[in-house]
């Protein structure tokens, strides 16, 4: 399980021209699931980005997880995170996990971070959206489990 987060400002999700889903300071992340993930890799990563301290403190360090500084959390399914681009120049995405059981997945990573009690926000899984955000650093890790 892949999940590119961005620190932002604010970011927000727009399917069909309407708004759907928006945070203001926090951490969106991008979520992409491959074949042999499971819950396991979920619970380990939900509780990797609720806890990692990229926020910074009063003297400039990252210091402070999203939880400290009261943010919010916008998560989106990335398929493309799966996509092998090391032969030839057309991505492969054999890694990706079929839609049902990865769809299943990104409901249970994001109720698990609801459950840790910070403000999330969706995108749709499989839909085209369009995403804005706001980088606030730039900040942006790619964690996998």
């Amino acid at each position: 399980m892949k999940g590119l987060i961005q620190r932002v400002k604010k970011a927000s999700v727009t399917i069909d021209n309407e708004l759907y889903s928006g945070i203001n300071q926090g951490i969106l992340v991008f979520l992409g699931v491959e074949k042999g993930d499971s819950e396991q890799n979920a619970v380990k990563l939900a509780d990797k980005i609720c806890k990692l301290r990229i926020f910074e403190d009063e003297n400039g360090k990252m210091n402070k997880s999203v939880t400290d500084i009261n943010g919010e959390i916008l998560v989106v399914s990335q398929f493309t995170l799966a996509g092998d681009c090391k032969k030839g120049t057309r991505p492969s995405f054999d890694s990706a996990e079929e839609p049902q059981k990865a769809n299943r997945l990104y409901e249970y990573f994001t109720d698990l971070i609801r459950q840790s009690g910070i403000n999330t926000g969706t995108g749709v899984f499989g839909a085209m959206m369009d995403v804005v955000l706001i980088n606030d650093g730039p900040v942006t890790f790619m964690l996998e489990f």
